[in-house]
């Protein structure tokens, strides 16, 4: 899992600096009494342990295959990514519309405001920190792809939900602080609830995104257009192969996939011959594409391939 070096750095600065934060938010909420500090004490909580799930997934998706996992670990990630989502949603996004709801019906002023501005100037300064971290490994991965097709079709949840996150983050310090400021200048303390409910729809519609975007990857996707094209492009350059027909392909991981490949070979071939073919695919395809982690060769004709490949490509698509 070495190519998990940035995400990884990614992770733990977000998570040492969400630790920091929360504990100050919850000393400020005790200290003032602001409902939207407390949930915001509460969504910077809820990251610091999503950061220490996203990390125990990297680390369990890494075994290696054994015998009840003879397709590796990979998914273990994408598990722990959709429990992140449903963290989010049940813990930040519901713990903040309680607070919310709660404010608004027994309003209590906020006391010594300005230790809350503070708190969230410094946490913003922090938290922005580990947005920019997360933006430039974001960055790096994307590519030339636009923002959100790159999420769309990453195949490792672990950047962009630090970047989500934290993003999340920024704009609930924000709403956070015209509640305060609001309540304060108008001297209605229901708008410091009414700033915990924004915070709440906030981390809601994120940890929908999220989950929509975990559970994509549980019921597996294929690998990109440009990892198949290569794949049976090698697979044509063999001279045992007339034709390579296609490629069915699943991510079991961000760098680990499964393919599997239908083959027209030589008239003249024998069984052996085949099998030698196979050898040669799966040894190049190790050196020039270590992401195949497990490759399947079927042997077919061209006509029966077209017939049921038509058949898949007419179904009608998930949403």
């Amino acid at each position: 899992m070495a190519g998990h070096a940035g995400s990884k750095r990614v992770i733990y600065a977000a998570f040492a600096g969400n630790l920091a934060i929360a504990l100050t938010k919850f000393a400020a909420a005790a200290f003032t009494g602001s409902s939207s500090m407390l949930s915001e004490g509460v969504h910077s909580l809820v990251d610091t342990g999503n950061g220490a799930l996203l990390l125990h997934g990297m680390r369990r998706a890494a075994r290696p295959p054994d015998r009840t996992h003879p397709l590796g670990h990979g998914r273990e990630l994408y598990f722990w990514s959709f429990i992140v989502a449903l963290l989010v949603f049940a813990l930040g996004a519901g713990v903040s519309f309680y607070e919310g709801v709660i404010h608004i019906m027994a309003p209590e002023p906020v006391v010594n405001a300005r230790i809350n501005y503070i708190v969230l100037g410094l946490s913003f300064l922090f938290e922005g920190s580990s947005w920019l971290v997360a933006l430039k490994e974001f960055r790096q991965q994307k590519g030339e792809q636009g923002w959100f097709q790159a999420v769309r079709s990453s195949k490792d949840p672990t950047v962009y939900t630090v970047l989500f996150e934290d993003s999340a983050a920024l704009l609930g310090l924000i709403v956070a602080f015209a509640g305060i400021l609001a309540s304060e200048l108008l001297e209605i303390p229901e708008l410091d609830g009414v700033g915990s409910i924004g915070i709440a729809i906030i981390l809601g519609a994120t940890a929908i995104f999220l989950a929509r975007e975990s559970k994509g990857l549980l019921l597996g996707e294929p690998a990109s257009p440009e990892v198949q094209r290569k794949v049976l492009a090698i697979a044509e350059q063999d001279p045992a192969v007339q034709r390579a027909n296609g490629i069915l392909s699943v991510h079991i991981g961000p760098a680990e996939i499964v393919a599997g490949l239908s083959i027209e070979f030589e008239d003249h071939l024998s069984a052996p011959d085949i099998e030698a073919c196979v050898e040669r695919l799966e040894a190049r395809l190790k050196t020039e594409m270590p992401e195949i982690a497990r490759l399947f060769v079927k042997p077919q004709a061209t006509g029966t391939w077209e017939q049921r490949h038509k058949a898949i490509a007419e179904a009608p698509g998930g949403d």
